[in-house]
């Protein structure tokens, strides 16, 4: 399956679109270490439906207008990574969740670590909120993009 990528530029930096027929694989950041999110080789594509889509969606969601995506989604991960996305979808708009509350809910309450590594492996930040995993007493822990980039994804939800 061909996938179709497109550039965007946000607050927080460039970021890489990556899409199939089936929805959005991947929001890369700037720098995003390539052995993070393993993808094949990929067209130039703006024009795709599901980037103009993302792109569009993103643009509003930084504008302060948009607090929810629909574009659709195409997670490419063990069955473990794509429940723990699925529990990041669930998180609300400026809301955060825990490690160990993520696993709780997963019914696997010692598995907080498990919890961190796939979140650490989401391939698409913002739309599936990473950002809004934080540690046990609240503190910004690791993140992809960085942890200035969590700092202004949470305050841009806060601010809205």
């Amino acid at each position: 399956m061909t996938l179709s990528t497109t550039t965007v530029a946000s607050p927080v930096g460039e970021l890489k679109l990556v899409a199939s027929d089936a929805g959005l694989v991947a929001i890369l950041w700037e720098n995003d270490d390539p052995a993070r999110v393993r993808l094949g080789a990929a067209t130039e594509n703006a024009a795709h439906p599901v980037l103009a889509s993302a792109a569009a969606q993103l643009a509003e969601y930084f504008a302060g207008k948009r607090t929810r995506f629909d574009v659709p989604l195409d997670f490419r991960g063990t069955d473990f990574q794509k429940r723990v996305w699925a529990e990041l979808l669930a998180i609300p708009f400026g809301e955060t969740r825990s490690y160990g509350a993520i696993a709780t809910k997963l019914g696997r309450p010692g598995a907080s670590r498990a919890v961190g590594a796939a979140n650490g492996r989401n391939p698409i930040s913002i739309i599936a909120p990473c950002h809004r995993v934080v540690g046990s007493t609240g503190k910004l822990t690791g993140f992809a993009g960085g942890l200035e980039a969590k700092a202004y994804l949470l305050g841009l939800e806060a601010a809205a």
